[in-house]
């Protein structure tokens, strides 16, 4: 079986309460099972609450603040959505302050649902082909972006899907970016990664 493709990958969850919660652990179990270190990210110390759409879901144990979170120090970063979630992050100057530094960088980005509100804030939406929750998409054109209605859309280094159900194809993508960054820094062979990792998921999915 192939090494694990994102061993030793840093990446950060970066969310405010009150997010989307399948959004955050489903992606970040998928990095994890992957080789990836995740690390729970947000504006304040503590705790966050998940959300099953409007019914309250888990507590989880924030890791790291922004003001203590260093972008260079995160190899990739996953946006979970949510309304609530989203729309506090979207003003915050540190959020939006640490989603530029990925992109300035080319660093592997996967934003799902109502997370691009905090792309088009910190004026990365412009210009990049995506998609997002339904409800936001006229936000997502007048910040210049070409929004689809697609379940997963990648540009570049960016990765998007509109809600919970897209997950699968969401997480398939958000995995085969982030290996392609892996390889770009020579860090993975891109045929000794995606190609056998994909293929060995699928054997142990059949098992």
């Amino acid at each position: 079986m192939a090494d694990k493709p994102l061993d030793g990958m840093r990446v950060a969850i970066v969310c405010a309460t009150d997010f989307e919660q399948a959004e955050m652990t489903e992606p970040r179990k998928a990095l994890k099972d992957a080789g990836a270190e995740t690390v729970l990210v947000s504006p304040k110390p503590g705790e966050v609450h998940g959300m099953h759409h409007d019914q309250m879901g888990d507590t989880f144990k924030v890791e790291m603040t922004l003001a203590e979170a260093e972008p260079d120090h995160f190899d990739g970063l996953l946006l979970p959505g949510g309304a609530l979630n989203a729309d506090q992050l979207r003003v915050i100057p540190e959020a939006q302050g640490f989603v530029r530094n990925f992109q300035e960088r080319g660093k592997p980005m996967a934003v799902i649902c109502h997370a691009p509100w905090l792309l088009a804030s910190a004026g990365l939406a412009g210009g990049r082909k995506l998609t997002s929750y339904h409800t936001i998409r006229d936000d997502m054109r007048n910040a210049g972006a070409e929004w689809v209605d697609q379940e997963v859309v990648v540009d570049g280094n960016l990765v998007t899907s509109r809600q919970p159900s897209d997950i699968p194809a969401f997480n398939r993508e958000m995995i085969a970016l982030f290996t392609r960054q892996r390889a770009q820094t020579g860090q993975h062979p891109l045929a000794e990664t995606v190609q056998e990792y994909v293929g060995a998921q699928e054997l142990g999915t059949k098992a």
